[in-house]
């Protein structure tokens, strides 16, 4: 009789163990897969092809240009170095817009940025600039470049102070879902993105094109 209580003791445990792991089995598979969105190359190579034509009548340097696609999550990789030689995205880094309303810093228009060309708006601008003139910066590793605003949608760059710099806050790699840090405006990349991008800046003999769009 002894014998008998135990196998029936047995199967419940077993039974119950079963049952418990066809549960955290049923969990796992029921739980939401994160994707990560993917950049459109169409999109790009368009926006290079025309950004090309522009340098090309503008006598800005046909060698590169830099894109930054805001309809992009500011978790992803959406500032790009554009090779016009090689006709390909030669370097990609994280870079930060403004944060509009919202709280400094937080990325709680990561998804869905606002722009503006006013000033005291604290958001970016979309629209072709001219990397103009190297200075000192008090963020990041204290390098800046001004921005020129050459539309009427980013005509109060300089007005508004609207540079390009590094900012620690920054990461180096994709952090999607999270977003990067809000500033007020100015496109900010991380400290180590900034050493790789700016003897590109600085060496160049013609202004370098920055298209900022969505």
């Amino acid at each position: 009789m002894m014998f008998v209580y135990r196998l029936l003791f047995s199967i419940i445990i077993v039974g119950c163990h079963k049952e418990n792991l066809n549960n955290k089995i049923q969990i796992v598979a029921d739980s939401p897969v994160i994707k990560q969105p993917e950049i459109n190359i169409s999109k790009t190579n368009q926006k290079a092809k025309e950004a090309f034509e522009f340098c090309k009548i503008n006598h800005f340097n046909q060698d590169f240009c830099i894109l930054i696609d805001m309809s992009l999550h500011s978790g992803l990789k959406r500032f790009f170095i554009y090779d016009f030689k090689k006709g390909e995205i030669s370097q990609q880094y994280l870079v930060g817009h403004g944060c509009g309303t919202a709280s400094w810093s937080d990325d709680s228009t990561k998804e869905k940025p606002g722009f503006s060309n006013d000033d005291n708006s604290h958001l970016s601008s979309l629209g072709k600039y001219k990397i103009g003139e190297r200075g000192y910066s008090n963020w990041g590793i204290h390098i800046k470049y001004l921005m020129h605003g050459l539309e009427k949608t980013n005509s109060n760059a300089l007005k508004r102070i609207i540079v390009f710099h590094s900012w620690e806050k920054m990461s180096d790699e994709e952090i999607y879902p999270k977003g990067s840090p809000e500033g007020w405006g100015c496109p900010t990349v991380s400290n180590n993105a900034f050493k790789a991008i700016d003897p590109l800046l600085k060496n160049s003999k013609k202004p370098v094109l920055m298209w900022i769009y969505h």
